[in-house]
């Protein structure tokens, strides 16, 4: 187990290593840690640029729900008024 901790944290095989089994689970709950501690902060980085982006397409209006959802309402007024066409005497007392 200790030696698949230290390849999995890329540590290395360094020439001081402990010998007793309480020091090689410390060691390795140090190097798990570490390796938890970076993908944290990797992940609050991430976090912050794409917040920042976000914020950036909201301000300039290129938010792609949004536009999806103007265009899925623009076809359904269109749909609305071909229907309508098609029913001559139905006005906008029948519909819901």
């Amino acid at each position: 187990m200790w030696w698949a901790v230290e390849t999995v944290t890329t540590v290395g095989y360094g020439d001081i290593v402990p010998n007793q089994t309480a020091g090689k689970i410390i060691a390795g709950f140090l190097m798990l840690g570490g390796l938890s501690l970076l993908a944290v902060v990797t992940a609050a980085i991430t976090s912050g640029f794409v917040s920042r982006s976000e914020a950036h397409r909201l301000a300039a209006g290129e938010d792609p729900v949004m536009q999806k959802l103007d265009d899925l309402a623009a076809q359904l007024r269109e749909v609305k008024a071909e229907l309508e066409q098609l029913r001559p005497g139905a006005g906008a007392e029948d519909s819901p």
